[in-house]
């Protein structure tokens, strides 16, 4: 499965309607960010009624635990809190033999190269959100996030996370102890699986989380804007 092609966001099983759906006068056309999100909101609707059992499980090369259910998949991207240096140079002596001028030059060139190598090092021993490598592919399932790629691999259980926010609609964070000793790691997933992610992890181990009480991970006004595109949209606020 792949981000074009959604499971039906309600009771059914099926496809959504095939081509682009007309775009209403004063609203923004339908994306694939809100197929995303009706999707999600069908599976906080099973799930808050204990219904979530009841839907197949997607078909992924993923494995999973006894009587885990696969619900979603997607390309991702994965970028980590983190610096790019430690803080530390080289420092370079010259020596110089000459003229005065010329002596008090190389030197004042050279104090100036080994400044200027310090401030990059101090600025790249600073954090700052850094893209890791290429894409992979996101597995959702009703108890973890799992992101494949060969360098950045992540195996994300909902009880395992020390914290998680949406940061924005397609960019879910936490931050989690490393299991290889590296102390606790922040990262972001970029997928429109990220509210899904949000809320799947929220009612598991978050649930007085203010996004999820406030029900800030689904926009203002989707429900009426879904009906409008002809997507009725279950309850789940």
């Amino acid at each position: 499965m792949n981000d074009n092609t959604l499971p039906v966001p309600a009771h059914g099983q099926g496809q959504p309607p095939h081509g682009p759906l007309p775009q209403l006068h004063g609203q923004p056309p339908w994306g694939p960010l809100d197929d995303h999100l009706l999707y999600t909101c069908g599976v906080v609707h099973d799930l808050t009624r204990g219904l979530l059992c009841n839907r197949p499980p997607l078909p992924t090369t993923t494995r999973l635990a006894p009587g885990e259910l696969s619900l979603a998949a997607g390309p991702a991207a994965r970028s980590t809190w983190r610096p790019l240096g430690d803080g530390s140079y080289t420092q370079t002596s010259t020596m110089a033999m000459g003229s005065t001028g010329f002596v008090v030059g190389a030197l004042a060139v050279n104090a100036m190269g080994n400044a200027s190598r310090r401030n990059q090092a101090m600025a790249a021993a600073q954090p700052r959100w850094v893209m890791e490598n290429g894409h992979g592919e996101l597995t959702i399932t009703d108890k973890r996030a799992i992101y494949s790629h060969p360098e950045t691999w992540l195996d994300l259980g909902w009880t395992g996370l020390a914290t998680m926010d949406l940061a924005a609609p397609d960019t879910f964070e936490c931050a989690f102890h490393d299991i290889n000793g590296r102390g606790y790691t922040t990262i972001r997933l970029h997928s429109l699986w990220a509210s899904l992610i949000f809320v799947l992890a929220a009612h598991a181990a978050f649930p007085a989380h203010p996004r999820l009480l406030s029900h800030g991970w689904l926009p203002l006004g989707f429900e009426a804007r879904a009906a409008a595109h002809g997507r009725p949209c279950p309850p789940v606020r």
